[in-house]
């Protein structure tokens, strides 16, 4: 009789995981339950439907730094698969990738389908069995097996588990329950609600290289930011917002954020060329050119707090006025009020502990033959494509180590 391997979660870590553990041993009947009806949900909305897939960071210290939790134990087993094994995956299966400027890693075809085909195909070359509105309600250890309950009253033993049901609450209590530390989970990688005349009316308006830091705390991080309709987005924000997750919540999404809007100066060096630029444009006014490096109408916008300043002649314009317009651009002080989600793209931080879970081989220290793979663990990243190199590194372990 053949061994049985369950995997709970149909997404982008249970078919990762699915797809490699039936490559390897057909021996095993491989099954994949997933609780809703929608296959691969995060991998089709990711990068804007063109899924950022991974990430062209090839050093594993390197790599580890774009995860403000997991960066320890992920270290590891980025020497085991890293983004340069995920190329050579995809590309064994005929899937080629492009690398933008900015790291990230996108199918040619820039369509999230490329990738949902690849898999779905590599889940029924190997004869993986997918059941979905399957919604995981009990397990129970039998004569070293485990007999999972579902929903809907179908009982079946498997011999092991993969468990990668992402942030699922329902997925969460039943570990607790036995015996797991489940970390709270609080939502990551999301944008600040602002309301602020300085940025009404400038939706879509990005500076290019911006520090943000959140007032009370060691918390900061650069990178572009986008002003939105209601608020500010935009790498800058989107990392700041993943590093700080944990104290934002408790924070209750209510916090103050100083923004530089040219990381080229600090505020006492952008005086210094602001006297300059005084010099160089006597004769036009304030607001005719934007000074630092952003679009002239964030220039203006940063300038709102100044209205008369921003019609006066650079030539009229005092010592103490070019102090306020270094605070302006180094220095402008926001509060946030709320957050929203980063497109469709929900990331959590928080999950089973990691001190619960063996890194060599992704198994349980408590739940023998149950494994664990992609967000259900304590692991989230920056945005860029690092999430989903954690999950196909975790369910390339956990697969590889099913014996």
């Amino acid at each position: 009789m053949s061994k049985r391997l369950a995997i709970i979660g149909g997404g982008a870590a249970g078919f990762f995981a699915a797809a490699n553990f039936a490559a390897k041993d057909n021996q095993w009947e491989v099954i994949v339950f997933e609780k809703s009806k929608q296959l691969l949900g995060k991998v089709k909305v990711s990068g804007g439907g063109r899924c950022n897939v991974t990430h062209a960071c090839f050093e594993p210290r390197e790599l580890v730094r774009f995860y403000p939790r997991g960066s320890k134990e992920l270290l590891g087993p980025f020497h085991v698969f890293q983004p340069g094994d995920m190329f050579d995956w995809l590309q064994q299966r005929d899937v080629s990738l492009k690398t933008e400027d900015d790291g990230r890693v996108f199918p040619v075809t820039d369509s999230s389908q490329t990738i949902i085909d690849c898999f779905m195909n590599e889940a029924e070359k190997n004869g993986v069995k997918i059941f979905t509105g399957a919604a995981l309600q009990a397990m129970l250890r039998v004569n070293s097996k485990w007999q999972l309950s579902f929903a809907d009253g179908n009982e079946q033993v498997f011999d092991a588990v993969i468990i990668t049901a992402g942030s699922s609450q329902q997925v969460y209590d039943l570990l607790q329950n036995m015996g797991h530390t489940i970390v709270e989970p609080v939502p990551s990688l999301f944008t600040f609600n602002i309301k602020d005349v300085r940025i009404d009316n400038l939706a879509g308006v990005s500076a290019p290289a911006c520090e943000v830091k959140i007032e009370g705390t060691k918390f900061s991080a650069s990178g572009p930011v986008l002003v939105t309709h209601w608020g500010l987005s935009g790498p800058g924000i989107l990392k700041l917002s993943a590093v700080a997750a944990r104290e934002l919540a408790f924070a209750k999404y209510d916090f103050n954020i100083r923004v530089n809007w040219d990381t080229r100066f600090t505020k006492d060096s952008c005086l210094d060329f602001l006297k300059e630029w005084k010099q160089e444009h006597n004769k036009q006014q304030v607001k005719a050119y934007s000074a630092i490096k952003v679009p002239h109408r964030l220039w203006c916008g940063i300038l709102n707090n100044y209205p008369k300043l921003a019609d006066t002649k650079w030539s009229d314009v005092s010592n103490k006025q070019l102090e306020q317009i270094a605070e302006a651009c180094c220095a402008s002080y926001f509060q946030v009020k709320g957050k929203s989600t980063f497109k469709e793209e929900f990331v959590t931080a928080g999950g089973v502990s990691l001190k619960e879970v063996d890194f060599r081989t992704m198994e349980s220290k408590i739940l023998p033959g149950v494994y664990f793979a992609g967000e259900v663990l304590d692991i989230d990243a920056v945005t860029g494509g690092f999430n989903f190199q954690a999950a196909w590194t975790t369910a390339f372990i956990a697969a590889s180590n099913i014996k």
